[in-house]
């Protein structure tokens, strides 16, 4: 086994991994070394657990979202001792979830020494990351560590500004890049905004118009996308998959082409009448799936196919669907389709172009304008973050050609220009371009029981 290694990074991710590392180390000998760079104050918790507030819901059921995959249902046990009428089937805050964390953190910490794992917790970002023939160096601050490995949950990249987006209108201070630190900060004593236009339709956009819309009762919020749909709604009573996906992914990995994967699925639903049902069915064998299409085809997926699979992938809770048909039927929130051109600064307000179909060139304007078209994988361009970007510089991680995070191998191995690090791992967002499903707990979980094992056994 490895005995030292450096954990980078202080979200879920961390948590699930240092969690794996001492349910796993109970049943063998293990002398491991543990230098956590958590670089947060509250580590484990990470940005999408981290807003008190209950209208944040989580997307998965509570029965589903325990951290380790030996108990699923630890996360429903953790939420009925604070209310036993608590279900399986509902729709949990978020706020609560990031308690769970924590909680299971601190065991997991308190743990650790008994189970030989000596676990040295530093609060700052690990600044470099050096591959060498017997393990890495990690540098932080003024200091230099040796490790055996290295594993790096970052979870995704820090937002930039969309392309579009004019220099002005960031100096303007009304252009929102990262709605999560937004809804975090506390309230301001400034009137709150008339109307408001949030770049992006997903579960994000959905988030963000809830919460704000509960914050300021008089704003209007205009919700600007591709393709001007909301996310589907989960339904209120959960439905046994069908054929546990089976028979589907047989066909499917047969025959790896979008066009006829999309032409299946249609078939697939209309047999079974539910396609809730179908795509959940396929949930556990969507890695391989993704794994089995050509480059060609991945790239196919994503601008064709990517906007609909999400839709009906990532689902609002039935609540939330709810709050927001209200909003709607309140004339408070505005869905518009078309491809957003730019965003100007006009006096004391925004100007965002829209072409819109069957339409010209449509301008609109608003008090403030929040992106949230989701999580930022792409490493081809301007990195902003500095460990990454270390790393990018020096060779010592590969972009995904599709800016879906990094190349790596299946088990979360980095590869470089010359092959693969045998020492240097990733978990979570940035393994999109590998497993395609990586970021939701249940892949996370079962990953970090994956990377335990490994590191135990190494």
């Amino acid at each position: 086994m490895y005995r030292r290694v450096a954990l980078i990074g202080g979200g879920a991710a961390s948590a699930a991994l240092l969690q794996a590392l001492v349910e796993r180390a109970a049943t063998q000998p293990a002398t491991l070394h543990l230098d956590w760079y958590a670089d947060t104050d509250q580590p484990g918790r990470g940005v999408a657990y981290g807003i008190d507030s209950p209208r944040l819901l989580l997307n998965v059921r509570a029965a589903s979202m325990g951290m380790f995959s030996g108990k699923p249902q630890a996360f429903l046990d953790f939420a009925r001792e604070r209310d036993p009428g608590i279900a399986g089937t509902d729709f949990l805050p978020r706020r609560l979830y990031g308690d769970y964390l924590q909680a299971e953190l601190a065991r997991a910490l308190a743990l650790a020494p008994a189970r030989g794992i000596d676990v040295r917790l530093r609060p700052l970002p690990a600044a470099a990351v050096v591959p060498e023939a017997d393990g890495v160096t990690v540098l932080c601050g003024d200091e230099q560590t040796h490790a055996d490995a290295a594993l790096l949950a970052l979870g995704t990249l820090p937002p930039r500004p969309l392309p579009f987006v004019a220099a002005e209108a960031l100096a303007q201070g009304r252009y929102v890049v990262d709605p999560w630190a937004f809804l975090a900060r506390p309230a301001s004593g400034h009137p709150p905004p008339r109307r408001v236009l949030v770049l992006g339709l997903g579960l994000t956009a959905v988030d963000v118009i809830l919460e704000l819309a509960a914050r300021w009762p008089q704003t209007q919020f205009i919700a600007l996308s591709r393709h001007g749909h909301l996310p589907e709604a989960h339904r209120a009573q959960a439905a046994a998959p069908v054929d546990d996906g089976g028979a589907l992914f047989e066909a499917l990995h047969e025959a790896p082409q979008v066009r006829r994967w999309m032409r299946q699925l249609r078939e697939a639903v209309a047999a079974s009448g539910d396609w809730r049902a179908v795509i959940d069915g396929l949930r556990p064998h969507l890695q391989t799936l993704w794994q089995a299409l050509p480059p060609e085809e991945r790239a196919r997926f994503l601008r064709h196919a990517r906007w609909a699979w999400e839709r009906v992938r990532h689902r609002m809770p039935p609540q939330v669907a709810e709050a927001v048909a209200a909003l709607e039927g309140e004339g408070r929130l505005e869905c518009l389709r078309g491809r957003v051109r730019a965003v100007t600064a006009a006096g004391d307000a925004l100007r965002v172009q829209l072409s819109a179909p069957a339409e010209n060139l449509r301008t609109l304007e608003g008090d403030l304008v929040i992106q949230a078209t989701g999580l930022n994988t792409d490493l081809r361009q301007d990195i902003g973050h500095p460990l990454l970007r270390q790393m990018a510089l020096n060779g010592h991680l590969l972009p995904d050609p599709l800016g879906l995070g990094v190349q790596a191998e299946a088990d979360g191995r980095l590869r470089h220009a010359g092959g693969t690090w045998p020492q240097i791992y990733t978990i979570g967002g940035l393994l999109r371009g590998t497993l395609w499903e990586s970021t939701a707990m249940p892949e996370i979980r079962q990953h970090a029981r994956v990377l335990a094992e490994r590191i135990l056994a190494a």
